[in-house]
């Protein structure tokens, strides 16, 4: 159903091989589950070159870090106008993407990462989080539009 290769938006990417319809269940996002501060420890923004981890937040406790034992979820790219979403199951320890709408063989799986961080500015936020999806309303950034501004 999904295939990783390398993507035109960032690094390597997740694509379709068949046609996905809307609401599929795809793939799980799975790794190791970590707490918050273990993650904040691991992977500084502040002294790392460029903003790059495979961390998803499950809640105010706990992340998946899916760097070296995860999905091939992990390689999913950001989009301001995703085709896919990451949804929470009830019992909130496992994120699985969604289809938002039917998905062509060969198009790029994406899904908005609504990254919560704080920004100085909406420049700083693209200059350390920059989106690179190319969408015609792309906000310049993987951060949440609320956390931009």
């Amino acid at each position: 159903m999904i295939e990783v290769r390398r993507s035109e938006i960032q690094g390597r990417g997740v694509y379709t091989t068949r046609r996905i319809r809307k609401g599929t269940w795809i793939i799980q996002y799975t790794g190791e589950i970590i707490t918050n501060e273990e993650a904040d420890r691991r992977y500084d923004d502040g002294s790392m070159e460029r903003h790059h981890t495979f961390l998803f937040i499950l809640d105010g406790k706990y992340c998946i870090d899916a760097t070296s034992r995860g999905s091939d979820a992990r390689f999913i790219n950001h989009s301001c106008e995703p085709n896919c979403e990451a949804v929470s199951t009830e019992d909130g320890r496992e994120i699985w993407i969604v289809a938002l709408r039917t998905i062509e063989p060969g198009e790029e799986l994406t899904y908005d990462y609504g990254y919560e961080v704080e920004a100085e500015s909406a420049e700083e936020a693209r200059r350390v989080y920059p989106c690179r999806c190319g969408a015609p309303r792309c906000r310049g950034t993987i951060l949440k539009l609320d956390k931009a501004s």
